[in-house]
């Protein structure tokens, strides 16, 4: 077992001409790099210190970064295109991954995140790609997600939300609300539809929602299952919303771990 010699390390680097901020925790680097994705606002202090849980408890490296827009990368122009997240899986995560040197990888995300993984993953070959692990992930638009949405702007537009999301986004925290509430109240969005990359998804997946998910029904997760190629496992969570990691933090991490032992 080889370990890197730094950890906790946070660094910015330049994709694409962006400056998107990174922090790379260490472990067996004979392991792959969990590459950690966000949700819609988040960063990576939303994680809170669930990548330090996670390199802890598997020994794998963890590789977080907060997309642009987001925490302390530079900001982004909104509104965002409704394609927003095909950007980021297409153009932005491959570019990533090479000037991070991160060639062995398995790929966390939720929600956004999860949603990213997954156009990442079916969009073309990917040969670094070992697994991919998704947390409330998205392939389609739900009334029950709009609707949530909703509720989401009139909180920030009360002030509460935008003063609890202002202490992880900084500057950035009009431009990482209304980037994302924006696309997704769009009135094209609700034709936004993400299946036709899932055939081409061959790695083993493990999905994770809670069953009290506000954001989305099973629905979700029964469409990846069933349209994947790979082989999929699907854990639902009692007692959870939408962020397992954070609501159910303990169990969410040895579901991770077991997962990780499989594939070894």
């Amino acid at each position: 077992m080889v370990m890197e010699s730094q950890s906790n390390m946070m660094e910015h680097l330049s994709i694409n001409g962006v400056n998107l901020e990174i922090k790379r925790i260490s472990g067996d680097t004979d392991l792959p790099t969990l590459v950690l994705l966000h949700e819609g606002l988040g960063c990576i202090d939303m994680w809170r210190n669930f990548p330090e849980k996670l390199a802890k408890l598997t020994k794998y490296p963890v590789f977080v970064y907060s997309r642009q827009g987001y925490g302390r990368s530079d900001p982004c122009d909104v509104p965002r295109p409704i394609e927003y997240m095909h950007i980021e899986a297409k153009d932005v995560l491959p570019e990533l991954l090479k000037v991070a040197k991160i060639s062995n990888y398995i790929l966390i995300g939720h929600s956004d995140g999860g949603s990213i993984s997954l156009i990442f993953a079916g969009c073309e070959e990917r040969p670094g790609l070992q697994a991919l692990i998704t947390m409330a992930p998205h392939i389609i638009c739900e009334h029950i997600t709009v609707d949530a949405i909703k509720l989401a702007k009139i909180a920030f537009n009360t002030g509460k939300l935008r003063q609890g999301l202002l202490k992880y986004h900084f500057e950035n925290v009009d431009c990482a609300f209304w980037g994302w509430n924006g696309a997704w109240l769009n009135r094209y969005f609700k034709d936004w539809n993400i299946e036709e990359f899932l055939p081409n998804i061959n790695v083993p997946q493990l999905i994770i929602q809670g069953e009290d998910d506000q954001y989305g029904t099973t629905i979700q997760v029964e469409g990846i299952s069933e349209q994947s190629s790979g082989s999929v496992e699907i854990k639902m969570f009692k007692n959870c919303g939408h962020s397992p990691y954070r609501e159910q933090t303990e169990i969410c991490l040895d579901e991770i771990q077991l997962f990780l032992n499989q594939q070894k």
